[in-house]
């Protein structure tokens, strides 16, 4: 009796509860507290409401170190390649030595200029461009090439023919055109000879042909304009130099030194004759002749394509 009471109690409970769910929205009559857990630890629901269930944190994967590896130590390029013999690294010196004669009879050149004397400033342009060559011949000769030697030359060939060429020009010129029309042309030089030495260096070598005038070319020709003084008039001056300049960065095809002394000797008849008759003529013919011959041989080649 007690149980089947203490069960009606429940039962009625429960239905005034959800009575009271239905009219007010939540209970106003709760169990008793001593009532709330009977039924729980009865039909065994205590486990149930006491389940929680734990929120497992994400964990990041375990990232392992890298193992150290020993780079190579950096190992210095020799300048001289090939046996390191005595007598190779003096070859190795000489070739070196024509390079900074170029090199400082450049800046000598330079500084003369600035003083006035351009007749001595121009003949040492010429001993520089004598010395370019000898240190190329010498290190073909010698067996002594080397890349160093061919940034040391291109440097000293940026000192000589794009910053003392420039110079010349410009005293040349300064009395006899205004001052802005010399330095434009002096700057023309500038700009196309260091833009023609660095498309050198990273361009494939033709062995019959120039990619455009090389710089001591057009430093020899600026040299001997000054030294000869060609009778023209100074605005006709300003526009060779300019021309001049824009054939150092031309793709025209000119033809090498080498291939020029292997013609055949009654090319070289009206030339001489003509240096005998009128030098300066000669001379500014020989040049006209040299910068369209690349125009010339740039329409033929694209013929023959």
């Amino acid at each position: 009796m007690r149980r089947s009471g203490s069960l009606a109690r429940q039962v009625l409970l429960v239905r005034v509860g959800r009575r009271g769910v239905e009219v007010g929205g939540t209970a106003d009559v709760l169990p008793e507290p001593r009532y709330q857990d009977r039924p729980r630890r009865r039909y065994g629901l205590q486990r149930f409401h006491r389940t929680r269930i734990e929120t497992i944190a994400p964990v990041s994967p375990t990232v392992v170190p890298a193992p150290m590896v020993d780079e190579p130590a950096a190992t210095p390029i020799p300048l001289l390649p090939g046996e390191q013999t005595m007598g190779r690294r003096v070859k190795f010196a000489l070739v070196n030595a024509c390079t900074l004669a170029s090199l400082l009879l450049g800046i000598t050149a330079i500084f003369v200029a600035m003083r006035g004397d351009v007749q001595l400033a121009a003949l040492l342009l010429i001993a520089c461009v004598a010395f370019d060559g000898l240190d190329g011949a010498l290190a073909r000769k010698l067996g002594v090439s080397s890349h160093f030697g061919a940034q040391m030359d291109s440097l000293a060939d940026m000192c000589s023919f794009g910053l003392a060429a420039p110079v010349v020009v410009y005293a040349s010129l300064a009395g006899e055109v205004p001052t802005a029309a010399a330095g434009v042309a002096a700057a023309l030089v500038a700009a196309c000879a260091a833009i023609r030495l660095a498309r050198f260096n990273v361009s494939p070598k033709d062995g019959r042909f120039f990619c455009g005038v090389p710089t001591t070319m057009a430093a020899a020709v600026l040299a001997l304009m000054v030294v000869i003084g060609l009778p023209v008039p100074g605005v006709v001056q300003v526009a060779g130099v300019a021309l001049l300049a824009f054939t150092m960065v031309s793709s025209f095809p000119y033809a090498k030194l080498a291939r020029l002394v292997k013609l055949p000797p009654w090319v070289w008849v009206a030339p001489v004759l003509g240096a005998l008759i009128d030098i300066r003529v000669t001379f500014g013919l020989i040049v006209v002749g040299y910068l369209v011959s690349g125009p010339v041989l740039w329409l033929r080649q694209r013929r023959t394509i």
